[in-house]
């Protein structure tokens, strides 16, 4: 059975369909052929089902609110603002790329918006400073990928909606990670520039300092509304999307003026486009988790793998090899929506903390999302850099050992994520 399914979505996905044909046919094989005591109706029940929840509408808001400011003129506000401060050290526009994906992650929520927003102005920076194209991309791909950690990420929605875990608490777990990853890449940075001799730039002046800083106010705002807000109970995850939204209006509209009432069309049919792909992966999901469900899949699937009495540390571990090998080939949602309904209910039987579980299998999406061979931020970049594959995975690997290396310190230490919410 588990045999058929498989040769049965890599055929079509092979044959060029998108992922949601290979999630819905699965869930039909298994119902037409191996389960004959359910109703073929449930899959358009559930495929409904999965899309009704109320944290869902967070993902269409806060992708809306990433769509304005990209357009818009925040994340150059933001870039300049980190590399007035740190842009005059050693490999000070490396650590300002990072800096500036960690800061435009916390308003987006999205790796590919990110790459495309800060990625673009920071590319050419870099380049002037002589750093080699192929490093350059390379940390603002996985930079980019700090995005799916830092609240509001829409992978951790996901997550919350298929474990039925808490959104605010994810979204406040995941700045521990992240900043840890920041912290890693910055110190690349500078071993880095010393070893390629790159250049210092001029220190900028106290005066353009401030100059700058009182720009880029506003921006920073964004992460202090929605994690301000829902650390301190104010409003809900969702709520707190709607309320980016209304404020990147405000800040590209009537303050900055970077965009007309004429461009909103056009942003809300990119969001709508989005979203509808995120949301039919989503139905697809819910309709094939339970159809691998009444088959009782993952419970031999889990069995086979982890034993009959796994312990936590364990499950993690195995947990994250399986989510960053599938993320290495498949979108990270659709890696979520399959998987965790497999793993999560062994994990939180083994002692695994939810919410824990939730940040390592979402740093795991980061990290494949940038790792070939499919990792989708790799033709993100290709396609928003104009580069061919190879160059843009030639310099990933120091970035990659970097993520295990901080991903395997999340898992042994579970404070890391969890110290801000106990």
């Amino acid at each position: 059975m588990e045999w058929t399914i498989l040769v049965v979505m890599v055929l079509l996905l092979v044959m060029g369909f998108p992922m949601m044909v290979p999630l819905t046919a699965g869930a039909m094989v298994l119902i037409f052929f191996f389960l004959d005591n359910i109703d073929p109706y449930i899959l358009i029940q559930q495929m409904r089902s999965g899309i009704v929840a109320y944290s869902l509408l967070a993902v269409p808001l806060f992708i809306f609110a990433a769509d304005i400011m990209s357009t818009g003129k925040t994340s150059n506000r933001l870039v300049d603002f980190v590399g007035a401060f740190v842009g005059h050290l050693r490999g000070g526009y490396a650590i300002t790329t990072a800096a500036a994906c960690t800061l435009f992650g916390s308003i987006s929520g999205s790796t590919q918006a990110t790459v495309v927003a800060v990625g673009t102005p920071m590319r050419k920076k870099l380049l002037q400073l002589g750093y080699k194209d192929s490093s350059a991309i390379a940390l603002i791909i996985n930079a980019s990928d700090i995005a799916l950690l830092i609240p509001p990420s829409i992978g951790m929605i996901i997550y919350a909606l298929v474990a039925d875990a808490s959104v605010g608490d994810l979204f406040i777990a995941g700045i521990g990670p992240g900043i840890l990853i920041f912290l890693f890449f910055a110190a690349y940075a500078v071993i880095h520039a010393k070893i390629f001799n790159i250049p210092r730039v001029e220190k900028t002046l106290w005066a353009d300092r401030i100059k700058l800083t009182k720009k880029a106010l506003l921006p920073l705002g964004f992460p202090v509304i929605i994690v301000g807000g829902i650390y301190m109970g104010y409003f809900t995850p969702t709520e707190a999307a709607g309320i980016s939204v209304l404020y990147a209006l405000i800040l590209e509209l009537l303050v900055f003026r970077s965009i007309k009432i004429q461009n909103i069309p056009n942003i809300a049919l990119s969001t709508g486009l989005v979203t509808s792909a995120v949301f039919i992966l989503v139905a697809a999901g819910q309709a094939f988790s339970v159809a691998i469900n009444r088959a009782r899949i993952p419970h031999t699937l889990t069995d086979a793998v982890l034993g009959p009495d796994p312990t936590a540390l364990t499950v993690l571990f195995i947990v994250a090899l399986f989510f960053f090998i599938g993320c290495m080939f498949v979108d990270p949602i659709v890696v979520i929506l399959i998987l965790t309904p497999i793993f999560a209910p062994v994990a939180v039987a083994a002692g695994v903390d939810p919410i824990h579980l939730g940040v390592v299998i979402v740093f795991q999406a980061a990290l494949g999302s940038a790792t070939p061979p499919f990792g989708v931020d790799i033709f993100t970049a290709s396609a928003v850099f104009n580069k061919s594959y190879l160059d843009v995975i030639k310099g990933t690997p120091p970035y990659i050992v970097m993520l295990v290396i901080v991903a395997i310190l999340v898992i042994l230490f579970e404070d890391i994520s969890l110290f801000l919410i106990r």
